[in-house]
């Protein structure tokens, strides 16, 4: 399974997530833990469990039994809504791979999905009633995120206010929950709980940035699917806003109207990339993804000096600086 390169210190914690994982999708019909499993294995980035298995040494947590629990429950969560995202954006490659169903078949990654869903709450269940509605409250944000981003498809008219709200629901805020919850667990002081809660939110927020900016720059191979999957899908990112509403060096009409075509040909495509490329929108949202991280570093302020909250702010130069 696919981590972050670097170790950040919680290489034996992680390893413990990915083993509750694995167990939590065992099930007595084979084909379901095989479609689970083959969307466990694809891998990812890990930064939901990081964040909150980061956060738990920081604060000063000691049970870690209960900071694993957590962090597996939030990535099954994070598995599942990939699931239910690639059936609903019509995808067909995540991580390198056919997607689950594209593979395995609508009706059958649907019921894998749920399943997910499922054992992710089972294990979070567990917990106290505040921390089980915390959770809750993230995962209906992000279903609210994917329904305005939906809403607002081939829309060349999305703010910048509506793009960061979009993705504060999709991505940041399931990050941002996990950190505050795992600082309850820990029996943190209210500042911190709130300090790490903030750090999750604008590390989210920056981690989502730089994803739409590798949507445009970064190499297929190595992101594991095509790029322009944004531009396909009429998702309007970050780098579309600026370069609809700043790129004065490229013709913006033909971007908007490439955007908002929707059935695209692959020239339109790749011409709809190259416009974003020249426009200097790339250089603007990097900027932005910049200023996150960086108000995700200070947001870590109040906390004492540690050697999680070093790997804390590294985690953050992990993000901005990722080619995948």
């Amino acid at each position: 399974m696919t981590t972050p390169s670097l170790d950040f210190g919680v290489a034996p914690e992680m390893a413990l997530v990915e083993a509750k994982i694995r167990q939590s999708i065992v099930s007595e019909e084979p084909l379901l833990h095989d479609i689970a499993r083959y969307v466990i294995e694809a891998g990812g980035k890990r930064i939901r469990p990081m964040v909150t298995l980061l956060a738990f040494r920081a604060l000063g947590g000691t049970d870690a039994a209960q900071a694993i629990d957590l962090a597996a429950a939030l990535e099954l969560i994070h598995s599942a809504t990939l699931i239910h995202d690639d059936i609903n954006d019509g995808g067909e490659m995540r991580r390198g791979r056919l997607t689950a169903y594209k593979k395995f078949g609508l009706q059958n990654a649907l019921i894998t999905g749920d399943f997910l869903f499922v054992k992710a709450f089972g294990i979070g269940g567990k917990f106290d009633a505040e921390i089980v509605e915390l959770t809750a409250d993230a995962c209906a944000a992000l279903a609210e995120g994917e329904i305005r981003q939906k809403r607002h498809a081939f829309d060349t008219a999305v703010t910048h206010e509506e793009y960061l709200d979009i993705i504060t629901r999709k991505t940041a805020l399931p990050i941002m929950a996990g950190a505050k919850i795992i600082g309850l667990i820990a029996g943190a002081r209210l500042e911190d709980i709130d300090a790490v809660g903030e750090y999750g939110l604008n590390l989210g927020i920056a981690f989502q940035i730089v994803d739409d900016i590798l949507d445009v720059v970064g190499e297929g191979a190595r992101l594991g699917k095509r790029t322009g999957t944004d531009l396909r899908e009429g998702n309007v990112t970050l780098v579309a806003i600026h370069a609809l509403n700043d790129g004065s060096s490229i013709d913006v009409g033909s971007l908007a109207r490439l955007i908002a075509k929707r059935r695209k040909r692959e020239e339109d495509v790749r011409r709809g990339l190259a416009l974003l490329r020249d426009s200097g929108a790339i250089e603007k949202a990097r900027a932005e993804a910049f200023a996150f991280g960086q108000l995700a570093k200070k947001a870590l302020d109040p906390i004492r000096e540690s050697d999680a909250k070093a790997n804390m702010v590294q985690l953050v130069d992990y993000v901005l600086s990722r080619d995948r």
